[in-house]
């Protein structure tokens, strides 16, 4: 039996990237499209805009029918409907897996109490399997490298991108503090500029650059006198974050209730 899958955000760049997604593979149905009451698609087929072909579901804006005998949700749409949107399918009885960045602690804790309620999530601000083993590498190699190498995050993205440094270059820069006993919203240091003096050790260095059409480089840089190592993801399309949701709805469909990330996805935890 084929998982009823519902996509929020449809229309976008990364929406229509998941429509494609769903229905290309063979374990999941496309059964909602869902979009902003403003949005100017609205009615029109979800395949077709996707460049797919047609799927038989028009994108809406009633997020509750399209949720209707729905099995799972994934969202990359907006920090301001996440929460709501994942209420919305935990009470339809659907899994929810959302690809959002940026999300304050106090939404991050609504949807831990969602799942206390048996709602069954993933969220996470990348889904890519190759940033997710990053993280993965990240966390094993600080403490081995220890407090004599300097470490750097740059993150590179288009010039769309509203919000820096990236939600995965943060996570990254989370990870490392983690790792090596240092407190990120303390030791991260968000650029350089004019005389700042010479960089102390717990420095966590911060640096997003943004152009052109970059999908998303992420590179953790450590340091030392004589060498260093650099850890580098590149992402040359969106197509990998989709394969990270399509891949998080199945783990979800086997999991018991709770709040998971990809590094629960992958067995990486």
């Amino acid at each position: 039996m084929q998982i009823k899958t519902v996509v929020i955000g449809a229309a976008g760049r990364m929406g229509r990237e998941l429509v494609a997604a769903v229905m290309n593979d063979e374990q999941l149905q496309l059964v909602g499209a869902v979009e902003r009451d403003a949005c100017p698609v609205l009615g029109q087929d979800a395949g077709s805009l996707a460049g797919c072909g047609e799927a038989g579901v028009r994108i809406s804006a009633d997020l509750r029918a399209a949720l209707a005998g729905a099995d799972a949700m994934i969202d990359f749409s907006s920090l301001e409907a996440v929460v709501d949107n994942a209420r919305a399918a935990v009470a339809a009885g659907c899994v929810a897996v959302i690809g959002i960045t940026g999300l304050e602690a106090e939404a991050r804790g609504q949807l831990a109490a969602l799942a206390d309620e048996g709602g069954r999530i993933v969220l996470a601000p990348n889904m890519s399997v190759g940033v997710n083993l990053l993280f993965h590498l990240c966390r094993q190699v600080a403490p081995i490298l220890g407090g004599q190498y300097d470490i750097e995050v740059v993150e590179m993205h288009h010039n769309q991108k509203k919000d820096a440094p990236s939600g995965t270059a943060v996570r990254l820069g989370e990870v490392l503090a983690e790792a090596t006993g240092r407190d990120y919203d303390r030791d991260a240091v968000h650029g350089r500029q004019g005389m700042v003096g010479a960089r102390n050790g717990r420095e966590i260095g911060m640096h997003a650059v943004r152009g052109g059409d970059v999908v998303g480089d992420h590179t953790v840089i450590f340091a030392t006198g004589g060498e260093r190592v650099e850890l580098t993801h590149k992402a040359s399309g969106r197509q990998t974050f989709c394969k990270g949701a399509v891949r998080a709805v199945k783990y979800l469909l086997e999991s018991a209730p709770g709040l998971f990330d990809m590094q629960d996805v992958l067995g990486l935890r």
